[in-house]
């Protein structure tokens, strides 16, 4: 057996589904929450945490076996992975490279942490609108009410 440093790691090739790679490593449990992929579907799902990167010093990966993630779940993962690389996979081959984006502001994604914010009213159904205030590190603001995000309680406000 060899040692523990020198050791190959591995993880099975999907035939057909997504490949999250370059997450930022320990964030690959809140990437599966964000995206809903809790262990409610029947989905596989491989999950590779705290890898060696020559890149990031360390990343986590995730495989999603027999399902293509739609650019709108690709823009959930920007709020924790902004740099993810994603290759959709078919018949054993990477058929195509999505991109992960971010841009200056986030719409129906997740709603304002804050209760009493416009955009949580019953009375005139708003678009939930968080700008971009900072991409490094990832600063989010409300649109109506000014404020910032809580980042730590992001993944509660998804719509």
């Amino acid at each position: 057996m060899a040692a523990p440093e020198t050791a190959m790691r591995r993880v099975t090739a999907i035939n057909n589904g997504t490949v999250l790679d370059h997450i930022p490593a320990g964030k690959a449990l809140l990437v599966l929450k964000m995206l809903g992929l809790d262990g409610e579907m029947a989905t596989p799902v491989s999950l590779v945490m705290n890898v060696p990167s020559g890149k990031m010093g360390g990343k986590d990966i995730v495989k999603v076996e027999d399902r293509e993630l739609t650019q709108s779940e690709l823009d959930r993962l920007a709020l924790i992975a902004p740099h993810a690389s994603v290759a959709i996979i078919r018949a054993y081959n990477v058929a195509e490279k999505r991109v992960v984006n971010l841009g200056e502001e986030v719409v129906n994604v997740i709603s304002c942490c804050f209760n009493n914010c416009a955009s949580l009213g019953a009375r005139e159904p708003l678009d939930h609108r968080l700008k971009v205030a900072t991409h490094e590190p990832l600063s989010l603001r409300c649109h109506y009410c000014g404020r910032t995000q809580d980042m730590d309680t992001l993944v509660d406000n998804l719509l």
